[in-house]
């Protein structure tokens, strides 16, 4: 079973099934390696980094990341035609080990859809409390608050006020 399929993927698995088909890079805080996976033939970029926590009597913690390559990415990064460097070019979901040896999948682009969605709401509360707390509540206004809300969902920001002398054109006679 690939490891793409598996929501955590223990440490002893990892070990027992990957094989280094080329170092990259390599420093005493860092490794950057191409690895296989001799069950299923799928390629990951192996990155491994040594952490010395100083809070903890400078004990050393190794951490690693596991990100899935496609066969022409294999190829550019053996000739070094593409770069692979963390966390610039991490951008996909990939495999990076806990505390406890288990391996789980990290979306780096969840988070940023978070964040995104996070100020779109944070957009909408205050477009709703500019509107509650304005006097004008005719048809006209609520029309606009919904296009507003609308832009706010396409766009993902709260698009400029209308010209407020249009407003009072639409608004007269109510």
């Amino acid at each position: 079973m690939s490891f793409k399929e598996m929501q955590l993927v223990s440490g002893e698995q990892i070990q027992s099934r990957l094989e280094t088909v080329k170092e990259l890079k390599s420093d005493t805080n860092e490794l950057y390696e191409i690895v296989k996976d001799q069950e299923t033939g799928e390629h990951y970029l192996h990155y491994a980094y040594l952490h010395v926590n100083v809070a903890e009597g400078n004990q050393e913690e190794s951490y690693h990341h596991l990100l899935p390559i496609e066969s022409d990415d294999v190829l550019g990064l053996i000739f070094g035609e593409q770069e692979f460097g963390y966390p610039v070019n991490w951008k996909r979901a990939y495999l990076r080990n806990g505390p406890e040896g288990n391996y789980v999948w990290f979306d780096p682009g969840a988070s940023q859809e978070a964040d995104r969605y996070e100020k779109m709401g944070e957009d909408i509360k205050q477009l709703l409390l500019e509107f509650k707390q304005g006097e004008n509540k005719s048809e006209a206004k609520v029309r606009e608050l919904f296009e507003r809300l609308d832009r706010v969902k396409k766009e993902g920001t709260i698009p400029d006020q209308e010209d407020p002398a249009a407003d009072k054109n639409n608004d007269s006679g109510r």
